[in-house]
């Protein structure tokens, strides 16, 4: 299996070093900018599975890079590495497609965290990856599409999410109320009955012993 790739844009060489060596000895494979257009380029010419970008750097910043990279349809999950730390700065790393915030100093045990805790969040496959999930069914990682004995199958926003989330957490018992945080967006109510129905759906495209209900406790993708 390949390393996993990370872009690290960090404008201190001796901050870069020490992050890229330490990581790297934990079995990554680190690229190195050091300013903005430097980084731009990388994006350009190479796949990532999560980059690392510091705020500050030489012409230009980390979040108008992430944005206009988010706007291009990059969708490589992004942690912010920054001695900025006013609330105003935060809603801005996300706003700006951002993943996660991590404020220097900070220890690279921390980062080494974050960066694991996002890669079981993503698909870190190539982007032109094709899941197969069973025999005639395949999930198509760049363009987001489920694909039954050679037919794409449209589903709704919500079915789409909770297959992703399977994906995601293949083999996972998923509780009912982590599974209602993600489909449902704060100001929506959740749906018991509508959950089902969602279920229901996907059971009759992946086969009907493909999701497995676990009594009052969630279910599990298999």
């Amino acid at each position: 299996m390949s390393k996993i790739k990370l872009l690290l844009l960090e404008d201190d060489p001796n901050l870069s070093e020490s992050v890229s060596e330490y990581l790297e000895e934990q079995g990554y494979n680190v690229t190195c900018a050091y300013d903005a257009p430097s980084a731009e380029d990388l994006l350009y010419e190479q796949k990532f599975d999560v980059l690392l970008l510091d705020v500050n750097v030489p012409s230009g910043d980390g979040f108008s890079l992430l944005k206009a990279s988010r706007k291009a349809g990059n969708s490589t999950p992004a942690i912010f590495i920054t001695s900025r730390n006013a609330m105003s700065d935060v809603e801005e790393g996300f706003e700006s497609g951002g993943d996660d915030y991590i404020r220097k100093p900070f220890a690279l045990k921390e980062l080494l965290l974050r960066i694991q805790t996002i890669l079981k969040r993503n698909f870190y496959h190539n982007p032109t990856d094709v899941l197969t999930l069973s025999e005639g069914i395949t999930y198509d990682t760049e363009n987001q599409m489920l694909i039954v004995n050679g037919e794409m199958q449209t589903l709704q926003l919500k079915e789409h999410k909770l297959l992703k989330l399977f994906i995601q957490h293949k083999n996972e018992l998923l509780s009912h109320e982590m599974i209602m945080e993600h489909l449902w967006d704060y100001d929506e109510i959740p749906s018991d009955g509508s959950l089902r129905t969602y279920i229901k759906t996907l059971r009759k495209l992946l086969g009907k012993d493909s999701i497995v209900s676990h009594k009052r406790l969630g279910y599990q993708f298999r």
